[in-house]
């Protein structure tokens, strides 16, 4: 079985599809999932959602917590640590993470910047030891994890070679420490034209539901593959 963790990441309620004004990120998420599902309905789904349920931001107490050893933890400690622990604990259980990610303001959301924080943790999904030759840091997350990250963009032209990929700070900044961490199998799609609301914006949600599901049909052949192994 493989385990799917979903999350979605933008501010707006509800599917574009669904709902006037709803988030086009939200839309290519659950198609990757009802995809995913009507070829491997008994797979497991973890869903978070942190666009309306951010995680607490990153402060100077989880910062000491997390750097003192795990049996030197105060009781505070280890409360400043809870939701890390639960997001890390989600995020291992996970063989495919899809992220649905929107572009605000050229980056990420506030709240998924916030879950990332909260994952890209030492001693949990990093190691660290500056006593060590070469590079002090290593990733910890193993098992050939896939992240998956579906994005919407108001303008065009952000993808690779687009007018304006060089103002795209969301894959990257998304993709960057999740491999820092060891999750190097990385896929996305994206809606763009979203400000335009023409045929332009039509056919670029066409587009990336389309690649959406050959991402699905790929990831299902990998983990099929890796799972007969």
């Amino acid at each position: 079985m493989t385990t799917i963790l979903h999350i979605d990441s933008s501010a707006r309620p509800g599917r574009s599809d669904q709902k006037q004004h709803g988030s086009q990120s939200r839309r290519l998420s659950a198609k990757f999932i009802e995809l995913w599902r009507t070829q491997r309905p008994d797979d497991e789904i973890i869903y978070r959602d942190v666009g309306a349920s951010p995680p607490k931001p990153v402060t100077g107490d989880w910062v000491h917590a997390a750097f003192t050893k795990p049996e030197q933890r105060e009781d505070w400690m280890h409360d400043a640590l809870a939701q890390s622990d639960t997001l890390v604990d989600e995020l291992l259980r996970a063989d495919v993470i899809v992220a649905g990610v929107p572009m605000y303001n050229f980056g990420m959301p506030a709240q998924m910047k916030a879950w990332l924080d909260n994952i890209v943790r030492v001693g949990r999904t990093f190691g660290f030891d500056r006593t060590r030759d070469g590079v002090p840091y290593w990733p910890m997350v193993t098992g050939n994890k896939s992240i998956v990250a579906l994005s919407s963009r108001g303008d065009y032209g952000y993808g690779p070679d687009g007018r304006i990929a060089h103002l795209n700070f969301v894959e990257g900044a998304l993709f960057t420490p999740l491999e820092y961490i060891g999750i190097t199998d990385q896929y996305g799609a994206a809606i763009e034209y979203d400000e335009f609301a023409d045929n332009r914006t039509r056919q670029s949600i066409a587009d990336a539901e389309g690649e959406v599901a050959n991402i699905v049909d790929r990831l299902i052949a990998k983990h099929r593959t890796e799972n007969a192994a």
